[in-house]
């Protein structure tokens, strides 16, 4: 099981590829950042944890900025997205991101991908809460093409463009690993359907075992084969008795919270995971 690590990317927080070489050195796989392009103060959208908006939510860089000073910082650390917005973005412009990050880091790019959850800022953005899903069915699928095909074209209810030329292609064939996030039934099925593996967070009645059952059932009813899917888990806990059924299970990797602190508490809380490291490798 590979352990990575999750990060807002704040402009008070630590520096991107100084955090990224930290993580590398201690042995970590991979290193996601997530993402909100702004926040809109109405707050009209509860916060889904409950309570106030944690500061860093209105923080944040660009994640693939960020993930550009952490490609720069280090050599082997793996490089997400954790999420990025896809309703809120660009398609065409989304895929050149990705596809350059993907080319200057040596195929070291993980692109998770979530239709979000802050109704005003999709909005702000001109999308709808209610059709997120269906729009960011359209927008990958429609990135895949960009990425695979020499002339791509896609014409959707949402994306149409007659053929076009979209370089660079990713370093990774066919494209990048595509994770979605979400915990029901339903983003079983899209990940099924269009994506590389499941990116759930380790809440509620989440349960490793029978997490792997379900898309180990999904897969096969779509006549998919289900070793060509994985599970990153977000915000899995830091704990070994914890992580012993994740172990069993069979779960791909686990990313465990890197906290929103000063520089010098964030790297002795990296330290303090050196144990788990080890113990999972």
């Amino acid at each position: 099981m590979l352990v990575g690590a999750f990060y807002f990317p704040t402009d008070y927080g630590m520096n991107p590829g100084d955090l990224a070489r930290a993580l590398e050195e201690r042995g970590f796989e991979s290193l996601f950042f997530c993402e909100h392009t702004h926040i809109p103060i109405s707050r009209r959208t509860p916060f889904p944890s409950g309570g106030e908006l944690p500061r860093r939510y209105k923080h944040t860089h660009d994640p693939f900025v960020a993930l550009s000073f952490a490609a720069a910082a280090t050599t082997k650390l793996r490089l997400g997205t954790g999420i990025a917005l896809i309703p809120q973005r660009d398609p065409i412009i989304t895929a050149k991101l990705v596809a350059s990050l993907d080319q200057l880091s040596d195929g070291r790019f993980l692109f998770a991908v979530g239709g979000g959850w802050n109704v005003e800022e999709m909005e702000n953005h001109g999308a709808r809460y209610e059709i997120r899903f269906k729009l960011l069915r359209e927008r990958v699928l429609a990135m895949k093409a960009l990425w695979t095909d020499e002339e791509a074209r896609f014409h959707g209810e949402f994306v149409n463009f007659d053929p076009v030329w979209l370089y660079p292609k990713p370093k990774q064939k066919p494209h990048p690993p595509i994770y979605l996030g979400g915990e029901t039934n339903h983003t079983i099925k899209r990940v099924v359907e269009f994506c590389d593996g499941w990116f759930p967070r380790a809440r509620g009645n989440w349960e490793p075992r029978s997490a792997v059952a379900r898309l180990k059932e999904a897969a096969t009813q779509a006549g998919r084969d289900p070793t060509e899917l994985t599970i990153t888990v977000f915000n899995a806990p830091a704990d070994r008795a914890a992580l012993a059924p994740y172990l069993e299970a069979g779960i791909h990797r686990i990313l465990v919270e890197v906290p929103d602190r000063t520089p010098d508490e964030i790297v002795r809380g990296l330290d303090a995971y050196t144990p788990l490291i080890n113990w999972v490798r």
